[in-house]
């Protein structure tokens, strides 16, 4: 998976992990759950994994892993912990560091902000493999400089017309204002085999007409995951379990770890 990363944006150092935002354009499209069940995939894969809460203002990676920690990004930032103390083992055999509820004043990006997110991607990059950033929805400042701050980028978006209006304003501003030229798509509770692909040509195809296409500098949208509306899932989130743990065999978890072998490419 290789895509352009904005040029002006912070970069981490080479080395380490790949990191990798999911986001997406507006809330409820299971953002979060395709982020754990896909490090619980790649974790599999004998990859080492975090997943870190950068949904500062509403987080609730906590609750989809039935976690109940009592230091989290908060304790980090306000030097009340140190990091190794914060990043605690999920289900699924890889590593969290949850934002908590303690987040709220940091929901708005301040240079403090940006620093701390900064300083805590540089120094669990040398530790992992996949650092995965679970961002809040939408285009918020907060958002966009999470987003900025990883190499590539997953799009999640549903089926439905205004989580596909979001997820193009959130496309198109992630190609504009940070100039990425590639950009991942998941869509989540499709409706049928093929819905994806059909839903990502015609994304790209809008997108198209309103994002620079000078020569070298095409933009592409690429589907990595189609993902069905599946029972077991709804499942798994009422009983805040990982579904790639206990449903394994459902469609939605091949889809996931089908996303994962696209990821390891």
């Amino acid at each position: 998976m290789s895509m352009t990363h904005d040029p002006a944006a912070p970069r981490p150092p080479r080395a380490g992990a790949r990191t990798l935002a999911v986001t997406s354009g507006k809330g409820g499209v299971g953002k979060t759950f395709v982020t754990a069940n896909l490090a619980a995939a790649l974790a599999a894969r004998g990859q080492k994994v975090l997943v870190l809460d950068a949904d500062l203002g509403l987080a609730n990676l906590d609750v989809v892993l039935n976690l109940h920690p009592k230091l989290t990004l908060h304790d980090v930032f306000t030097e009340k912990a140190t990091l190794e103390q914060a990043i605690l083992p999920a289900p699924g055999g890889f590593s969290v560091l949850l934002a908590g509820s303690g987040m709220v004043e940091y929901s708005r990006l301040t240079p403090e902000v940006r620093d701390k997110l900064l300083h805590i991607i540089e120094l669990v990059r040398p530790r992992f493999d996949w650092v995965l950033l679970d961002t809040g929805a939408g285009i918020s400042d907060v958002v966009l400089f999470a987003v900025s701050l990883a190499q590539d980028v997953l799009v999640v978006a549903t089926p439905e017309p205004t989580s596909l209006t979001d997820a193009y304003a959130t496309i198109k501003v992630l190609a504009t204002q940070q100039e990425r030229r590639h950009l991942g798509l998941v869509v989540n509770q499709a409706n049928r085999v093929g819905e994806g692909r059909l839903i990502c040509g015609q994304l790209q195809q809008v997108l198209q007409r309103f994002v620079g296409s000078a020569p070298g500098q095409e933009f592409r949208l690429e589907l990595f995951g189609e993902v069905r509306a599946d029972p077991s899932v709804r499942q798994a989130v009422l009983k805040r379990q990982l579904m790639l743990e206990h449903y394994p065999g459902c469609d939605a978890a091949q889809a996931i770890r089908a996303l994962a072998s696209k990821l390891l490419g």
